[in-house]
């Protein structure tokens, strides 16, 4: 059964992936687009912290690293679930019903129903800025800086990912509100890219401990420099970002699970 289950959805995603190479000007297109919007951002962050020698702690190639960690594990989370953002058209239309009426998870379902490869723009654009930003910050890629990557590469993922669900769930109670759940997708990510050191105070605990940014990028950057981090944020917590991301995806299955229960259907 299990095996059948999978085969399934590896149809399904196959399907996905090969209707959108198939008309390669459009692809293209999107893909170049999204490269475009990874670029802007960055000049963003090089031209503000290039003109300081240092701002929140860090120079400019150190905050490149942010950025980097930042846009490629949001970019892999939206590729694999930026889509249940979808929700409302899916209420709408009634599709979401259908959904619930398969003998498959609706979260599963959906997170199936469409993969946006035009988002590896911005994976690469977030890659060639740790390859040549890393060589400047005089870390040196051992095993401790290799076992940091990889926890904040995941763990990063998993926590947009989580995010990605929350937002989604909200829209169970909300009446068509992807612009306000989008202050939490994108906004968290935004709020990644910089060092969290430049925060107020309530903002700093808000991106850390309710929506948990800070352990994407920030704090890992910190521990693979040593820095001792700003007040309430010790270095050191780059090291739990996989932990964080178990406790915003604990809490996101539980608001995924209670909107859910809580839908009564479309009325169509």
């Amino acid at each position: 059964m299990a095996e059948s289950t999978l085969a399934a959805y590896r149809a399904v995603l196959g399907s996905r992936v090969r209707s959108q190479v198939a008309y390669r000007a459009s692809f293209a297109a999107d893909l170049l687009a999204n490269v475009g919007t990874g670029v802007s951002e960055f000049a963003t962050i090089y031209v503000v912290f290039s003109r300081a020698t240092t701002l929140g702690g860090l120079d400019v190639w150190q905050a490149c690293l942010v950025f980097a960690l930042a846009n490629v594990t949001f970019a892999l989370a939206d590729l694999l679930l930026g889509h249940v953002d979808d929700l409302p058209t899916a209420i709408r239309t009634g599709t979401l019903d259908a959904l619930l009426l398969r003998p498959l998870p609706v979260l599963a379902q959906l997170t199936t129903s469409d993969v946006s490869l035009k988002r590896l723009g911005r994976v690469a654009i977030g890659v060639v800025v740790l390859v040549v930003a890393w060589p400047h910050t005089g870390v040196a890629l051992d095993a401790r800086a290799l076992a940091l990557l990889a926890g904040a590469l995941c763990g990063g993922t998993a926590v947009f990912g989580a995010v990605f669900v929350v937002a989604g769930a909200l829209q169970f109670w909300l009446l068509d509100g992807r612009e306000a759940v989008n202050s939490i997708t994108y906004g968290g990510v935004t709020a990644a890219q910089y060092p969290a050191s430049l925060y107020s105070g309530a903002l700093r605990w808000l991106f850390c401990y309710l929506v948990p940014a800070a352990f994407v990028a920030y704090l890992p950057v910190l521990a693979l420099l040593g820095e001792p981090g700003p007040a309430g944020l010790p270095a050191w917590l780059g090291w739990f970002c996989p932990v964080a991301a178990a406790v915003a995806w604990g809490v996101a299955l539980l608001l995924w699970r209670a909107g859910v229960r809580h839908y009564t259907g479309s009325g169509s």
